[in-house]
C-alpha cells in the first residue's frame, strides 16, 4: 500500500483533502544521475506499483501531464501506467483522486452529485488542486472516461497545453447507461463492491454518486458540446471500437467541434484503452505529445 500525499484545497463551500502523487521519472532506483545542464534527480514521491526499476531523464523544465481517472477510478486505480507515459514522454506527472474517491475527503452525506458534477470539478477543484500544488504553467491533461469530460471542460475555461482523452462522455448515450445499470447490477449482486472497496475510503459513496447521477432521469440531456467548441489547445480524442460505454460518436462529434482535434479509434479495444491495448496508445501519444509540445 502506498503512502499518500495530501493537499488542502479551498472550495466555494468547504475544504477537503485531496489526495494525489507526483511522478517524476528522471530516475527510480538506482544511483543518481550525474549532474548536468538543465536535467533534475527527480523520483516517484510515492508508491505507484513499478514493475521496473530504470533509469530516465527528465529536463527540470518539463511540461506538467496532469491524470484525471474515470467514474470510478482513484490514484491506485491507475496502476503503472502513468508512470510508463510520463517515461515514454519525459514528463513530469501529477496523478490525483478526487473527492469522494480513493483516499480524498469524502463527501458530506447530505452531498450528492448533481447534473453539472463534472463542471465544478474542472471549475472548482482542479485549478484548486493546481494552485496548492503551485503549477503555474499550462498544463497537459491526460483524462480517461468522465476524466476526459473533467479534461475538456478545464481547456475550455483555462490556457492548457493540450489534451489527451480516452473514452471521453460529451452527450449521454443509451449505449452509457446499459452499461451503467448493469454495473448497479454487478456492484449489489457480484463481488465489483468488494474489489472497488480496495482503492476506496469510502466504495458506497464513490459507487453510488457516480451511479445515480449517470441513471437519473434529468442527466439525460447533460451535454458539454457547447463548452468544446471554444477549445483551441491541441486534443487527441482516443476510444475503443469495442468500448461498452460509448459509440465513436463521442470522439469524432469532439473533431468536429474542435476541428484541431486527432482521432485515435482502437481495434479489439474496450472502455480503458491503456488496459486494452496499452501499445497502440503509447505510440500514438508519443507521436501526438512530440509534434505539439512546445
Amino acid at each position: 500500500m502506498h503512502t499518500p500525499l495530501f493537499a488542502q484545497i479551498h472550495l466555494p463551500h468547504s475544504t477537503v483533502s485531496i489526495e494525489y502523487q507526483w511522478i517524476e521519472p528522471a530516475l527510480h532506483g538506482g544511483q543518481p544521475p550525474k549532474e548536468g545542464p538543465g536535467w533534475t534527480d527527480a523520483r516517484v514521491q510515492t508508491g505507484i506499483n513499478l514493475k521496473s526499476v530504470e533509469r530516465v531523464e527528465v529536463l527540470a523544465s518539463a511540461p506538467v501531464m496532469i491524470f484525471l481517472h474515470e467514474g470510478l477510478g482513484s490514484v491506485a486505480m491507475w496502476r503503472d501506467f502513468p508512470l510508463a507515459l510520463c517515461k515514454a514522454l519525459r514528463v513530469k506527472g501529477l496523478v490525483y483522486s478526487r473527492p469522494g474517491y480513493g483516499q480524498s475527503s469524502k463527501r458530506s452525506p447530505k452531498e450528492s452529485f448533481e447534473n453539472d458534477f463534472m463542471h465544478k470539478e474542472a471549475f472548482e477543484v482542479l485549478p484548486a488542486l493546481l494552485k496548492a500544488l503551485n503549477v503555474r504553467t499550462p498544463p497537459w491533461l491526460f483524462g480517461h472516461s468522465d476524466g476526459g469530460s473533467i479534461a475538456l471542460l478545464y481547456a475550455a475555461c483555462r490556457p492548457t497545453a493540450g489534451l489527451i482523452v480516452m473514452a471521453p462522455h460529451i452527450f449521454v448515450e443509451e449505449k452509457s447507461l446499459l452499461s451503467i445499470t448493469k454495473a448497479k447490477e454487478a456492484y449489489e449482486n457480484t463481488d465489483l463492491r468488494s474489489r472497488l472497496s480496495r482503492y476506496h475510503v469510502d466504495v458506497d459513496q464513490a459507487f453510488w454518486n457516480w451511479n445515480q447521477v449517470w441513471l437519473s432521469p434529468a442527466f439525460k440531456s447533460w451535454s458539454i458540446e457547447e463548452e468544446i467548441s471554444t477549445i483551441t489547445c491541441p486534443i487527441l480524442a482516443v476510444q475503443g471500437k469495442e468500448d461498452e460505454y460509448g459509440t465513436l460518436r463521442q470522439i469524432r462529434q469532439i473533431a468536429t467541434l474542435a476541428p484541431q482535434t486527432e482521432l485515435l479509434e482502437i481495434n479489439d479495444c474496450g472502455h480503458s484503452p491503456h488496459k486494452d491495448q496499452v501499445g497502440s496508445l503509447m505510440q500514438a501519444c508519443s507521436v501526438f505529445f512530440k509534434n505539439h509540445n512546445t
